[in-house]
């Protein structure tokens, strides 16, 4: 992965050096082979900054957790369904040697198995995705970890198999257990930096995983979401704020035929009211439109119409990417589909992911709030060794864990089309009723990369160095495990 060293607005973190003694055949060559035989000779040192300094062996002495409702400003509606408010649970680890810390995860049951969602009241299917996060932690009590990628991998299968007895579903797709694991996970990053003494999101990456993000964005692009019941007046309101990169939810409620044409229909209304607008930060000087479909569209053909009628009102050629067009049970070729499509809910692992890329899916939308820090690395390593693209969604997440995803997006190569900068959704302050009293929660709630500005986030020198504060402890959460 090469970076243009005359553009000041990105900056490649580790390979520069390294480029100096190389050329980039022979360094993207090394890059490939090292990746995988020196994890198998070297288990410790890939997850070590210095080699001559080994990482801690933490054991995890207590556990505990709890958990908030957040209500919506309005019923969310994706996947041909509609949430009303969002769980966010709050995972506590503490290690044998006094240390402690805390791990948020919004819950989304819905995107994460429909089918649960539909089987069960809101509530009921968010308890059940609880219930995993609290078993999760019981059985990592005791247990002794040096890194968390080699800790979810040992716990994921035991989770996965309780997750699906609780929720009576032996198909229960894997992003589920994944979700119900995001604050374990958090908590166990932030507990491994603390005893080694990383201070920086930098130096805490392992290195096997720098290669895929060592990029240094001045800016990201704020992506925010427009979903079924987004009136256009709102749309075209939050371009006016700035913002370019617009994501669309498309595959919505009815039968194929009547989700089709509420498609057309709600493309042809965009594109009529923010179609000419430009931007600086597409190559082309046009907004880019992201599409989200949640696998909702059954058949190719079906995909091609809406894309023969984007073709007819002149919208095709602003189609960035479409997410999840098919179910992840349709398993078809795509490599003649004329856009670039990217898998997310289905690349619930990197194995996944790799089987994704395989049947023609050429980008990769990353969720470390989702599917964990730990799986989100492994599914961009795998991504960056065969050149495709990466970026970063949301989970209507609260405003911490947006920090979790922005330090991953600020870190990847710039998506095809962009003018170098990262690319992350965060729709939470267009959907919860709280939204300001969450933020009020996050540490470093004055920072400015915090909030976006003109539809970016500015990701200045501050940013890098403090992390996007999420090193920084929240009184909010703390006072929920105080001892009495």
């Amino acid at each position: 992965m090469t970076c243009d060293l005359s553009d000041q607005n990105c900056v490649n973190t580790n390979s520069f050096k390294i480029m100096k003694h190389q050329n980039r055949r022979t360094f993207i060559k090394n890059s490939m082979l090292t990746g995988s035989a020196f994890a198998i000779n070297n288990p410790l040192n890939i997850f070590g900054q210095d080699s001559i300094k080994p990482l801690k062996e933490i054991r995890i002495k207590e556990v505990d957790s709890n958990f908030e409702r957040e209500p919506l400003i309005r019923p969310f509606g994706f996947k041909g369904g509609y949430m009303s408010e969002i769980w966010q649970t709050v995972s506590y680890l503490e290690s044998y040697s006094g240390q402690h810390q805390i791990g948020l995860c919004t819950q989304n049951v819905l995107w994460s198995d429909a089918n649960v969602f539909s089987s069960n009241s809101e509530a009921a299917g968010n308890a059940l995705m609880y219930a995993v996060t609290e078993f999760a932690q019981q059985i990592i009590r005791g247990q002794t970890f040096s890194n968390p990628v080699s800790l979810l991998d040992e716990i994921l299968p035991k989770v996965y198999s309780y997750a699906k007895k609780v929720t009576s579903n032996s198909k229960l797709r894997k992003t589920f257990a994944l979700n119900a694991l995001v604050g374990v996970d958090n908590a166990l990053w932030l507990l491994y930096a603390q005893e080694n003494g990383f201070k920086t999101f930098d130096d805490m990456i392992p290195e096997i995983y720098k290669p895929c993000l060592s990029y240094h964005h001045k800016n990201a692009a704020a992506i925010p979401l427009m979903a079924y019941n987004i009136p256009i007046n709102e749309i075209s309101e939050a371009v006016n704020q700035g913002y370019f990169f617009m994501k669309i939810k498309i595959g919505q409620p009815g039968t194929q035929q009547e989700m089709l044409e509420k498609d057309k229909a709600r493309l042809s209304a965009i594109h009529s009211a923010i179609g000419n607008v430009r931007t600086k930060y597409s190559k082309d000087g046009k907004l880019p439109y992201y599409f989200d479909a949640n696998g909702r569209y059954e058949k190719k053909e079906t995909l091609m119409r809406l894309l023969d009628h984007a073709m007819k009102i002149g919208a095709f050629d602003q189609i960035s990417v479409i997410e999840e067009p098919f179910s992840e049970n349709l398993e078809i070729d795509v490599s003649d589909i004329p856009v670039r499509l990217a898998a997310d809910e289905s690349a619930h692992t990197d194995q996944d992911a790799i089987k994704r890329i395989e049947m023609g899916y050429s980008a990769i939308a990353l969720k470390a709030i989702a599917k964990t820090l730990s799986m989100t690395m492994k599914i961009a390593l795998a991504a960056h060794e065969r050149n495709i693209p990466c970026f970063c969604a949301d989970l209507t997440v609260n405003p911490i864990l947006i920090e979790w995803n922005k330090n991953v997006a600020s870190r990847l190569k710039s998506f095809p089309g962009m003018n170098n900068l990262g690319l992350i959704e965060s729709n939470g302050h267009q959907n919860y009723k709280n939204w300001e009293k969450m933020m009020s929660y996050h540490p470093s709630n004055s920072g400015s990369w915090v909030k976006a500005k003109n539809g970016v986030y500015q990701l200045g020198s501050d940013f890098y160095e403090n992390s996007g504060g999420i090193f920084e402890r929240s009184s909010h959460y703390e006072n929920m495990f105080l001892k009495k």
